[in-house]
């Protein structure tokens, strides 16, 4: 269906020149939908309107010409889309202009595309939202793209400059996306990206007297985006400079950051709550904090600046340190173990260089800042250069401390602080540590684990140490051990060669061997149900795929493997007979147990759960978290996000859980239900079911 305009010659020619006003001549309007199925070249003197691609290698060449949406009212109300294109490949698209739409250019289920030398700028804007989301729209929108390059294009005063969702190993070069009211480039479940040279400033939504600018940033990383690199790109001015964030708790990884300024933000320079991120010789300075890392385990920081961070003379909100202070780069609020940060620079902070701290509610009884290497930083000019709190085995060398204002190194309630002597004035060549063995052990029997080191830059003999987070080191290439307790355990070893201290990791998974319920290949057994919030049987909208997986697995030889898709947005109930008679039984049983890993794509995340039901024929008792109790979202360590997470819940109850009707003495059905917020596709591992 054609999109017929609804303006006249003349207010196309006045609209065009008010827009255009670097044009010489009006142009003249084509205002029928353009459909593409073969190369195409643009008349330069034509304006043209909505385009839809629907050939795969071909190349459209605009020549300059202009798409035009609305030429009147708030850029809040533009709609519709300039060019479309869906389940197409190998395009090219260049020198075109888009302006007056809700989007300049979406595409969806292609690869191979080069969109270069085109300008997206002034569609949706909307600086005056509030906060939460409000669409994915603005300048350029991939979905489900990969391997396709952006090069020297521009998407200036819109909502988001350029969205990648599901769009893996794409590059992004040379582009210009800044000055937005939302994002200048936000990436969603989109891995092996690389984002290099861009122009991603004033990223930024914020009204005079504001504080937090709503969220609004540079770059936002979100929801399973992992392995991405991002080189020497601008993120300055923003909300943040850049955002890896967690909202769902589908973490972000093992992503690079290197030689981008994320300078002057208004909050913090760098803000990451996911593990397993590289930060190299970035700039965070003259923000409220530089780098703001809570939630942040396994990072490493290497060369970084982070000065001059919450003065009073420029951004300086959220003093959470003592004394109304700020960092240069803090840890805090959220889980820090396994952490490198070496030749880093953290000059002139209203607070302090470095800032690592655990749990401040439970005074480090929930977590600690642990496993720390802090070597050959530059702290000078700050309050504190160094600050520690509720801290464990920190170890720190060759740091340079000058003229901080309180004391060069704050400690309180720090255990095992290694204190060492570094040769290196600067950094020099990195080892690579690594640890070798099992993540998976039985309780009570031994297991062995050898650290490894990839090269030694110095010329002492490297030393090997562990610890197993029983507050015990333990020295030599090779550990070996017997965990007395299941559940989740921190691994730690460090490598130190004369130079530098290297940090290795592993999370040791310590499982219970025995008879499973329905996660020992029983995949076809499984079956699923939409529930209410009473637990009856509700319309069925959800669908469930189960199948038998030996790869992700803990107990035995497999775990189940679970997608549900549709997923109807109540409770998902996933149901499977107990077959064995021993199990039936509950007689002497006090506790039913499983392992769990789960994937939720919903940006708001789990609403309450698990939700546990046992039958015997047509009774039910059900057990469910007491009331105001989100056990789904209460992760009892941070690495369960993306791992494996243990659930014991007593049958009869506890402070978390409640029973609901009458325990029986017979089971022959055994359901667990999970709910979420949104509708999104849920991803379930299951694995040592059973009534213990």
């Amino acid at each position: 269906m054609n999109i017929k305009c609804r303006v006249t010659t003349n207010a196309i020619f006045y609209g065009a020149m008010f827009w255009l006003g670097s044009m010489v001549r009006a142009h003249a309007f084509d205002p029928s939908e353009l459909i593409i199925t073969e190369s195409t070249t643009l008349d330069p003197n034509q304006t043209y309107s909505r385009i839809i691609i629907k050939a795969s290698n071909i190349t459209l060449d605009g020549q300059g010409a202009w798409l035009l949406g609305k030429t009147e009212g708030k850029p809040s109300e533009y709609q519709g889309t300039a060019i479309v294109a869906q389940g197409v490949s190998g395009v090219t698209l260049k020198n075109i202009r888009a302006r007056g739409w809700e989007t300049g250019l979406q595409v969806t289920d292609g690869k191979d595309w080069l969109v270069e030398d085109c300008d997206f700028s002034n569609n949706f804007h909307d600086p005056d939202f509030g906060w939460g989301e409000n669409g994915r729209r603005g300048g350029i929108v991939l979905e489900r793209v990969s391997s396709s390059i952006l090069r020297k294009n521009k998407a200036n005063q819109v909502w988001d400059g350029c969205v990648l969702v599901d769009s893996n190993n794409n590059v992004l070069s040379e582009n210009d996306f800044s000055h937005t009211s939302n994002t200048c480039l936000k990436l969603w479940t989109s891995c092996g990206n690389t984002i290099r040279n861009n122009k991603l400033s004033h990223g930024i939504r914020i009204s005079p007297g504001e504080v937090h600018a709503r969220d609004s940033t540079c770059v936002l990383i979100e929801s399973g985006s992992c392995g991405n690199q991002l080189i020497g790109n601008d993120c300055t001015y923003g909300g943040d400079g850049i955002f890896v964030r967690v909202l769902n708790g589908w973490c972000s990884t093992d992503n690079h950051f290197v030689g981008n300024d994320c300078s002057y933000a208004n909050n913090n320079g760098v803000e990451c709550w996911a593990p397993r991120n590289t930060f190299e010789r970035n700039k965070a300075n003259h923000c409220s904090y530089g780098f703001w890392l809570g939630g942040s385990d396994q990072s490493r920081l290497i060369e970084n600046e982070a000065s001059y961070n919450g003065l009073a003379t420029g951004a300086h909100n959220s003093p959470h340190l003592p004394d109304q202070g700020h960092a240069g780069i803090v840890f805090m609020f959220g889980s820090s173990s396994h952490t490198l940060a070496r030749g880093n620079v953290c000059i002139g902070n209203n607070g302090a260089g470095i800032a690592l701290i655990g749990d401040l509610a439970s005074k480090g009884a929930k977590w600690r800042a642990y496993h720390w290497v802090l070597e050959n930083n530059k702290l000078q000019g700050n309050r504190w250069g160094i600050y520690a709190k509720h801290a464990d085995w920190i170890a720190i060398a060759g740091n340079r401390f000058e003229d901080n204002e309180v004391t060069d190194f704050a400690a309180e309630d720090v255990t095992r602080l290694v204190e060492s002597k570094s040769d290196a004035l600067t950094t020099v060549a990195l080892s690579k540590a690594m640890i070798e063995g099992p993540a998976s052990v039985t309780v009570g029997q031994p297991s062995t684990w050898t650290g490894t080191v990839t090269a030694e830059t110095g010329t002492a003999r490297p030393v090997f140490t562990w610890d197993i987070g029983d507050g015990m080191f333990r020295t030599g290439k090779q550990l070996t051990h017997t965990f007395d307790r299941t559940g989740f355990h921190r691994m730690g070893f460090n490598v130190t060669d004369g130079h530098n201290t290297e940090v290795a990791w592993q999370d040791i998974y310590v499982v219970r061997q025995g008879v499973e319920i329905g996660t020992e290949g029983q995949a076809n057994e499984w079956s699923v149900e939409d529930l209410d919030v009473n637990g009856r049987i509700g319309p069925q909208v959800s669908k469930a795929e189960f199948w038998t997986e030996p790869k992700v697995r803990l107990v035995g030889r497999s775990s189940l493997g679970v997608v549900i898709r549709p997923y109807g947005g109540f409770r998902a109930s996933l149901h499977v007979p107990i077959q064995d008679l021993a199990n039936r039984s509950l007689k002497g049983k006090t506790k039913l147990t499983f392992w769990l890993k789960s994937i939720n794509e919903d940006a708001t995340g789990w609403q309450g759960g698990p939700f546990i039901t046992l039958s015997e024929g047509n009774k039910s008792y059900r057990m469910e978290p007491k009331e105001g109790r989100d056990l789904m979202r209460e992760s009892p360590y941070s690495e369960s996000r993306e791992g494996w997470r243990l659930w014991e819940i007593p049958l009869n109850g506890n402070e978390s859980w409640e029973g609901i009707g009458e325990l029986p003495t017979r089971v022959d059905r055994l359901s667990l239900a999970f709910d979420s917020w949104g509708a999104p596709t849920l991803r379930f591992w299951l694995d040592g079911l059973a009534l213990e």
